[in-house]
């Protein structure tokens, strides 16, 4: 994602972050070196000039127009394979499926699949101003792009999808807060309300960074305990940092990938209290910037649908463990 926008405020990526680490972050250090090696032999694919905007309406992106419930058309785009042709997307929907037998069943899982492809189209309605908890930030903001022009809200539909599937095939109910089915958003205070009205054991906010070139790997955001305004996530901090830890570790086992170089310290993890979608939530919640989509290294890896597909199972055994306990 864009750190410009309502859950997005633009970092200090070089500022120290001090504070204890947990030993379970501790055993993240020898993996993220192994996988860095593996990291960084993937080559580079260049792109196009730096600080390249979103992708605006003449984009060629791949989609299919669906109606909406409010029944204006929106980009719905389907998910890949390994050589960019399209997989028709799962039956579940925004309302979710019916989980079926598995060691997940009983459990609901919330994907927030970052941004939405139309969002550059209805900027009056993004640029909205909403509760976040503790003051007020844009409904939602377009996300990033790789140079190139392969967008964000495409990335975070395919990667959403895909972890969809192996949650559903492992038993788990799965809930989405947007399937490229709507127009634009949803607002980052209903993405929160979808997650807390699903009574979610787990929920997940996939997104890619753009941050400058040379900055590379994923980091996992956490939610700072707040209790201000109507935000007060100390009921969930802890689970939601023992969710995001999780994830962190199997991430880096399987994707390959290191922990990001310019934020987190080499953990993989980020506290932040400055986002809605964390500030608003009443259930164990994180983000994950899977990469930054503005390094030549890292979109070749976003790109892929092989490495989405392993980023997919890389987020899906973190949940897996933490609902396991």
């Amino acid at each position: 994602m864009s750190y410009v926008g309502p859950d997005f405020d633009p970092p200090q990526p070089r500022r120290s972050r001090r504070g204890p680490l947990t030993l379970a972050i501790a055993g993240l250090v020898p993996a993220a070196l192994v996988g860095w090696l593996v990291y960084e032999a993937v080559a580079d694919t260049g792109g196009g000039p730096a600080g390249a905007a979103a992708p605006p309406a003449s984009s060629p992106v791949s989609g299919s127009a669906t109606a909406s419930p409010s029944g204006e058309s929106a980009t719905a785009f389907p998910s890949e394979d390994s050589k960019g042709r399209a997989v028709p997307p799962s039956p579940a929907s925004t309302t979710g499926r019916a989980a079926g037998s598995g060691s997940l069943k009983g459990k609901v899982v919330v994907i927030d699949p970052g941004h939405n492809p139309n969002n550059f189209r209805h900027t009056a309605e993004i640029n909205r101003k909403v509760n976040i908890g503790t003051n007020r930030k844009e409904c939602d903001t377009t996300g990033t792009s790789t140079n190139a022009g392969y967008a964000e809200a495409r990335f975070t539909l395919d990667v959403a999808r895909r972890l969809r599937t192996i949650l559903q095939d492992q038993g788990a109910t799965v809930k989405f807060t947007q399937d490229g089915d709507r127009p634009w958003g949803p607002c980052v205070d209903e993405r929160a309300r979808i997650g807390n009205e699903a009574h979610a054991d787990a929920a997940i906010s996939i997104h890619a960074d753009g941050a400058a070139a040379g900055d590379r790997g994923f980091h996992v955001i956490l939610p700072a305990p707040v209790h201000s305004g109507t935000a007060d996530t100390r009921p969930i901090a802890a689970s939601s940092r023992a969710l995001g830890e999780r994830i962190a570790g199997s991430f880096v086992r399987v994707t390959g990938s290191a922990p990001s170089n310019y934020l987190g310290k080499g953990t993989g993890l980020v506290v932040r209290d400055d986002l809605g979608g964390l500030n608003l939530s009443t259930v164990p919640k994180v983000f994950i910037e899977c990469g930054n989509m503005r390094d030549s290294k890292d979109a070749a890896l976003l790109t892929d649908g092989a490495w989405r597909q392993k980023a997919a199972q890389g987020i899906s055994e973190g949940i897996v463990s933490f609902l396991h306990g």
